[in-house]
């Protein structure tokens, strides 16, 4: 029998990214064919799991800077099953009427955020596809929601590497560009070339038997889908490096994976 916050209709035979990403967390909201992927996926490219904490350290910083750099809304595109320190967390104790609006193709994400989210009138959770910017920047809840009119940071964090080239993930950047007034932000991070090539070539082929195939790219490639976009300083720099927190000097540089913000031109 399925757990009751199983939606109908999900498929549980086939790993999904956003589950994957939650079991790796320390997530109860994943099946285990979703655990034997990460399992597998850890014995053959070891370091993955610390790589999702890491990139979940960093999305927590990102929306601490950029709720200290005047940013009062946010669009959280992949956003994954919540685990601890979800964006609506964060953003809210630093300005508590932040608006957070929650995006992911996943049932059992939305679903979820939509459980954590209930009583919270400032945030909400949509399905919706990265693929498809329209849709989810039309989508009632979005506009009803946040305002265009208005500087906003769109959180694209460990998703624009589930993006092929063949749906022009520069052209979806693009569109979220034309969407924003001046003072917006994109936040990103992106698997980079990692130095055990072996081990990250058999993960990006375990995720080509999912519905998100992984798609590895390098800086400069990930740079130039930043059109319409400042990168601001210190630039796309490994996700562990990007503003680390005093009591993380020590943390070694993650380079199998770069973030950074950019802010709308």
């Amino acid at each position: 029998m399925l757990p009751h916050w199983v939606p109908d209709g999900v498929d549980i035979t086939t790993p999904n990214a956003a589950r994957v990403y939650d079991y790796a967390l320390g997530g109860f909201h994943n099946f285990d064919v979703d655990r034997r992927f990460l399992e597998d996926a850890e014995r053959a490219w070891p370091g993955l799991v610390q790589l999702a904490h890491d990139n979940r350290a960093f999305l927590g910083r990102v929306v601490r800077w950029l709720a200290g750099a005047g940013i009062r809304q946010f669009l959280d595109i992949g956003s994954g099953i919540p685990t601890l320190g979800n964006v609506h967390q964060v953003a809210q104790f630093a300005v508590p009427d932040a608006r957070v609006v929650y995006v992911d193709t996943d049932p059992v994400a939305v679903a979820h955020s939509r459980r954590i989210l209930t009583g919270n009138r400032f945030a909400t959770a949509i399905e919706g596809d990265l693929r498809r910017p329209q849709d989810i920047l039309g989508h009632p809840e979005v506009t009803g929601l946040l305002d265009f009119s208005e500087p906003v940071a769109v959180l694209m964090v460990a998703v624009l590497h589930f993006i092929g080239d063949a749906d022009d993930p520069a052209g979806i950047l693009r569109q979220f560009a034309d969407a924003t007034v001046a003072g917006s932000c994109v936040a990103i991070s992106h698997s980079v070339p990692a130095v055990d090539a072996v081990g990250q070539e058999y993960v990006r082929q375990l995720y080509g038997r999912t519905p998100t195939s992984l798609h590895v790219r390098t800086p400069a490639q990930i740079a130039g889908l930043l059109s319409g976009w400042q990168i601001l300083e210190p630039g796309l720099v490994p996700i562990s490096d990007w503003d680390p927190d005093p009591e993380d000097d020590d943390v070694p540089a993650q380079w199998s994976a770069v973030g950074g913000v950019a802010r709308r031109t």
